[in-house]
């Protein structure tokens, strides 16, 4: 239970088309990511599966049915959203409990799947406050509690972890996947952070524009990635592009090398720059290299106890196994 099938499926506003003809594949126990910049389609395509947005052609299919035209109450489908949407005045045990009132549910039944839910989200010593007096982080966990006790076909969230500090986000990021290694249910997430889809996801979709670029897991996306855009969009800090007469020597339009595929020295390399700001993070330390001739600006990723200064001359010799090719159409060679 919980494979979803997108079947030709397109969405317009008016004339304005913001997804185009698209098909996709969710399998049962999938944790997708839709990542991608903001106003790529990926929130948009979440509410056309959710059915919070009617598809202007093509068709939703949930577990072998046509859900299309079924109501959102009606897919059995879970959302969890960036706002938590608790009702203030509730208690957390009230709060969980809402859909299940909703739907009339003996309360002996009410009470197992409420206190099933706070153990699984460590929320039991919480039940009798309100929301008021938790945390964004406790406050988003009775968000998805609320979503588990409906036992849903799968969970969508719509950036769950966008009003978090850094922080809450990477407790929330390892509690959400937690979550799916014990429920082992179907789970489609929205951001446009790519480390959180390169951390959390099985099956990663990039979008730009409302069209799929790629489609799979993050070392495929991290490693082969298609194009440019994707190269570019996945891995952080971003992959550095190079034109002109050094892309030239490897037979492509553009080379592509990644700041930790980058070997540093004082002394000899293949290009050579001179260090503007460095970025001390203790493990690692990210160089932004000017006056290389190759691009703007090339940032490595060196070992945190590298201590170049900003105007050293640094030399960089990139790794030759992990250099990618692109075309002028930006596709990968």
């Amino acid at each position: 239970m919980g494979r979803i099938v997108l079947e030709n499926v397109t969405k317009s506003f008016g004339d304005v088309e913001v997804i185009p003809p698209l098909d996709l594949t969710i399998e049962d126990g999938e944790f997708t990511v839709f990542v991608g910049p903001s106003g790529c389609g990926k929130s948009t395509l979440l509410r056309l599966i959710a059915g919070l947005e009617e598809t202007t052609g093509g068709r939703v299919i949930i577990d072998g049915e046509d859900a299309t035209q079924v109501s959102p109450s009606k897919r059995g489908l879970a959302m969890v959203f960036q706002t938590y949407a608790l009702y203030p005045h509730m208690t957390v045990r009230k709060n969980i409990a809402f859909p299940l009132r909703m739907s009339k549910l003996p309360q002996a039944e009410i009470d197992r799947l409420v206190n099933q839910a706070a153990s699984i989200l460590n929320l039991n010593d919480y039940l009798d406050k309100k929301p008021g007096q938790l945390s964004g982080g406790q406050r988003q966990r009775v968000a998805i509690g609320r979503a588990i006790v409906r036992e849903p076909t799968a969970f969508l969230f719509d950036e769950p972890l966008s009003n978090l500090d850094a922080a809450l986000r990477v407790g929330m990021r390892l509690e959400i996947s937690e979550l799916h290694e014990r429920l082992k249910t179907t789970m489609i997430y929205v951001t446009h952070d790519q480390v959180e889809a390169m951390t959390m996801a099985n099956k990663i979709v990039v979008l730009r524009a409302g069209n799929i670029e790629q489609v799979g897991s993050p070392l495929e996306l991290y490693h082969e990635p298609q194009n440019k855009f994707v190269a570019g969009f996945i891995g952080s800090p971003t992959m550095n592009m190079i034109e002109g007469a050094e892309a030239a020597k490897h037979n492509a339009h553009t080379i592509g090398v990644r700041p930790e595929h980058i070997e540093v020295s004082p002394t000899t390399g293949t290009w050579s720059g001179t260090v503007g700001v460095a970025e001390h993070l203790g493990s690692d330390t990210f160089f932004h290299v000017h006056n290389t001739g190759l691009a703007d600006i090339i940032t490595v990723r060196a070992p945190g106890d590298v201590s170049f200064r900003h105007g050293d001359t640094v030399h960089m010799t990139p790794r030759s196994d992990v250099i990618h090719k692109f075309d002028q159409g930006g596709l990968r060679i």
